[in-house]
């Protein structure tokens, strides 16, 4: 049984006449009357009572009509529904972000993104990288903001590098300067008492591991807390904090950079190698690179050599 039988079918009922609709379907009287014979003899079972000037549906035509009527209209509005989405009028878009990049400029490109798309619906995940992974790995994300290097367990993802930045020390501007210096080292945060983001944080596992480079374990008066939590201890001067130098250029805190390149990091965006990220991804990610291009020399607040778009 095919569409275009259906079709044929529903318009011979609705007009009762053979040839006007053949008219009506601009295809040929002979080949609708074959059709629709083709039509019942797959059902094994007249459709019409034919006689010379009147067409009647028989009881099996009068049955088959209105389940015609409801496959054509369905048809149609899965045609509709998968044009809708192939035009981005509709559909889904599931980013996976980590917090601190939540709170820098993430907001912007999904802002700009849906001004330019305001039909797809933006699902965020926002977690550590190796969570975010995981997860894209499992096919419950379209893309992922993610920390590179990948984890071992990545093999299955394809990464873009997009960004270099560089971490730097967050103070309150109420409390002395970490340091006399324009810039900081790892070994002054030796005995400094630091507020540190909980565990699974990608900034924990650097800074940590930088510390530990040095020589030394890190000294924590606050942990365990989420961005916000960990920029408000800092403001409310319980300690320093390791932080993406975007972040800390929009929490009002005083900024110390580090000395050398060591203490920066890299973000990726990344998809399944094996799944082509569906339309609405591939335009999101569009925009987060046109975002980028336009704003990491200055929207950021930060010089270029802190915030740096790879090529």
């Amino acid at each position: 049984m095919q569409l275009q039988q259906l079709r044929y079918f529903a318009t011979v009922a609705e007009t009762r006449h053979f040839t006007r609709a053949a008219e009506i379907l601009h295809v040929a009287q002979p080949s609708l009357s074959q059709q629709i014979r083709a039509l019942e003899r797959e059902l094994g079972a007249d459709l019409f009572h034919r006689a010379r000037g009147n067409i009647a549906l028989t009881d099996a035509g009068e049955a088959l009509l209105p389940l015609a009527r409801q496959i054509l209209a369905d048809t149609e509005t899965a045609h509709r529904e998968v044009q809708e989405v192939a035009q981005l009028r509709r559909g889904r878009v599931r980013l996976g972000a980590t917090p601190s990049l939540c709170a820098s400029f993430v907001p912007d490109v999904l802002r700009r993104f849906h001004d330019e798309f305001p039909g797809i619906e933006l699902i965020v995940d926002e977690g550590g990288s190796q969570d975010l992974v995981r997860t894209l790995s499992a096919g419950e994300l379209d893309l992922a903001l993610i920390i590179t290097p990948l984890p071992g367990q990545a093999s299955a993802l394809a990464a873009t590098e997009l960004l270099r930045e560089e971490l730097v020390v967050a103070s309150s501007p109420a409390s002395p300067p970490p340091t006399r210096r324009r810039r900081i080292r790892v070994e002054d945060l030796r005995d400094r008492p630091m507020v540190m983001f909980r565990r699974g944080y990608d900034l924990r596992e650097f800074t940590t591991a930088a510390c530990r480079a040095a020589g030394f374990e890190p000294s924590f008066t606050v942990e365990g807390g989420e961005m916000d939590a960990v920029l408000g201890f800092v403001r409310a001067g319980l300690g320093i904090a390791v932080l993406p130098g975007m972040v800390a250029a929009r929490s009002g805190l005083r900024i110390t950079p580090f000395e050398g390149h060591d203490m920066q990091r890299t973000i990726a965006v990344a998809h399944r190698k094996d799944v082509a990220p569906p339309r609405a991804a591939r335009e999101l990610r569009r925009v987060l690179l046109e975002h980028l291009r336009t704003a990491a020399a200055g929207e950021f607040g930060l010089p270029p050599a802190t915030t740096r778009l790879l090529p």
